[in-house]
């Protein structure tokens, strides 16, 4: 019978950041990817004014997106924020249509700025699942039936 062992946190973290460096992702190439991406986003004409209008200092923001996605890509635990209470308010200027926006410019800037083709999927199966969270969390699911009260 196989033995069964159970890893730390230390250990799968060394373990996602090893498989990370293979596919040519680090703190460098993030902060390329968020700094690319972020002067995408407020050039873009629908995507731009809503972040324009609900982030009052990117100097302070664009390192905590740095801090997320180092977190997210690499475990690093550098962002200790809630994205979901943040998104939330923005439901007065955030409509669907606009998740399906950001994450086809996500990917078009990682297909642009890619250290591998394996950091692609690497990225977007991670972006999917966030928007998909942020989406439920702002609009719920549409699927599911209304609950009358």
């Amino acid at each position: 019978m196989a033995e069964s062992r159970y890893r730390t946190t230390s250990e799968r973290r060394a373990e996602i950041q090893e498989n990370a460096a293979r596919m040519g992702i680090d703190d460098e190439y993030i902060s390329r990817l968020v700094d690319t991406f972020y002067e995408r986003i407020r050039d873009d004409e629908t995507l731009g004014p809503i972040f324009l209008d609900n982030v009052p200092n990117w100097d302070v923001h664009m390192p905590k997106m740095k801090d997320f996605w180092s977190s997210v890509a690499l475990h690093s635990s550098r962002y200790s924020g809630r994205p979901v209470p943040a998104h939330v308010k923005l439901i007065k200027d955030v409509e669907p249509r606009h998740f399906e926006l950001w994450l086809a410019l996500f990917e078009k800037t990682l297909e642009d700025t890619a250290p591998t083709k394996e950091a692609i999927p690497y990225f977007m199966d991670r972006a999917e699942r966030i928007a998909r969270s942020l989406q439920l969390a702002m609009f719920g699911d549409p699927e599911l039936p209304e609950l009358q009260s």
